[in-house]
């Protein structure tokens, strides 16, 4: 059987009417809640987990990563961002599970949709949970846990890392730590960093304890440790002399003056400020330089160990975030603040407890600290922490610290 044009032409469009007519049959939206996520008052994992694990305070630690009473605490502090009004269509979330959903999510390292699944709850409403979820504890916490550092905060630090660490005037330890995070779209290779992924950078300085003094969040991964620093506001503030860093005080056990400074590796360039370890090349067959370096190691790596507990702590770094570089940058944060946090709770195991008492420094020909100083100020400052280190009073210094 032939067919005219007409007649093919006629065909064609009813099958393709027929076609969009059982596409749309297929993709309306039947409810507006799936009956799986409306058994979720009686059958999710939070309604039927929870009320078992506050009555066990190590399930309740292994299950959150986090005590009972920090999870309180944490709560009531972000309860208010966390309390929906209450509609006659249905129900809001309860602030309780609302942190729940998040803190899971954080420590686990669970994708949104196993959350979705075990929580019986949608995947857009578990996405809108942890993203606002994260912003409130950065909002509510931020500025108590992670203050702008005073002159007596200094001072505090410098105390602790000269009896906690063996390193004299000392203000934190200061590193970068790549994010590894799926590229995002028409990025091109801005987050493409050295390890070849794409990547969000956390610079962060660190006290002897283990906790973020500073931290930059959101540095494209192609950019260097040292360029990230330039250019945000901790390296500029540093440089300028705005960050309340005191002059500095007379080395332990003797005359000589030096600044307080900060410990970084070989990525980052040395300052008067800052503090990075000789060349290779420069060390080799010299015993004093040696020493510095092993001394600037030994401050140094306490940034490394504090990325490491974040880590441990927050599995979900632990893979590749397919997210939004904003979302990413708010969860970093995030974990960082609570991170602070949990330290000032004392809930990490091997965190020494200790008191330290405040001293006044004694200023003796003080080295400047101004900005736009020739470089050989910082070599001669390097220099000064490396003869004191190999002279008779660093080692009685560092002998103190290893019989204490």
């Amino acid at each position: 059987m032939q067919f005219s044009q007409f007649e093919l032409a006629a065909i064609a469009i009813a099958i393709d009417d027929e076609v969009l007519e059982k596409r749309s049959e297929t993709t309306k939206r039947r409810w507006g809640v799936h009956p799986t996520w409306r058994k979720r008052e009686a059958e999710g994992e939070f309604a039927l987990l929870y009320k078992e694990l506050i009555d066990d305070e190590s399930k309740f630690y292994g299950y959150f990563r986090m005590s009972k009473e920090c999870f309180t605490f944490l709560l009531e502090k972000v309860k208010p961002d966390l309390t929906k009004k209450i509609t006659r269509f249905q129900k809001p979330i309860s602030p309780v599970e609302r942190l729940a959903v998040c803190i899971r999510f954080l420590a686990t390292g669970d994708s949104f949709k196993t959350i979705s699944y075990s929580f019986r709850l949608g995947h857009s409403t578990v996405t809108e949970i942890v993203h606002s979820t994260c912003r409130s504890i950065v909002k509510r916490f931020k500025k108590d846990v992670i203050p702008e550092p005073t002159e007596e905060m200094w001072r505090k630090i410098a105390e602790d890392f000269e009896k906690l660490r063996g390193f004299p005037n000392c203000i934190g330890a200061l590193d970068g730590k790549h994010f590894v995070i799926e590229a995002p779209a028409n990025s091109g290779s801005i987050y493409f960093n050295y390890k070849h992924t794409f990547s969000i950078v956390l610079l962060a300085l660190v006290d002897a304890c283990y906790k973020f003094i500073a931290v930059d969040v959101g540095a494209y991964g192609r950019n260097s440790d040292g360029g990230i620093l330039a250019q945000c506001n901790l390296g500029k503030r540093l440089e300028n002399g705005t960050l309340h860093v005191p002059i500095g005080k007379n080395l332990p056990g003797s005359s000589t003056f030096a600044p307080y400074v900060i410990v970084g590796d070989e990525a980052f360039p040395l300052k008067i400020y800052l503090m990075r370890p000789y060349p290779g090349h420069q060390a080799t067959g010299d015993a004093n330089k040696t020493n510095f370096n092993h001394r600037l190691s030994l401050a140094r790596r306490l940034v490394e160990n504090a990325f490491g507990i974040l880590t441990q702590r927050f599995r979900i770094f632990q893979r590749k975030m397919k997210l939004a570089p904003e979302n990413v940058d708010y969860i970093i944060l995030s974990t960082c603040v609570l991170h602070n946090f949990l330290c000032e709770q004392k809930v990490y195991t091997g965190l020494i407890n200790h008191s330290a008492q405040n001293a006044q420094p004694h200023l003796l020909n003080p080295l400047s600290v101004q900005p736009g100083r020739p470089a050989n100020d910082a070599f001669a400052v390097r220099e000064t922490f490396k003869e004191y280190l190999a002279s008779t009073a660093g080692r009685n210094f560092i002998g103190q610290q290893y019989q204490e």
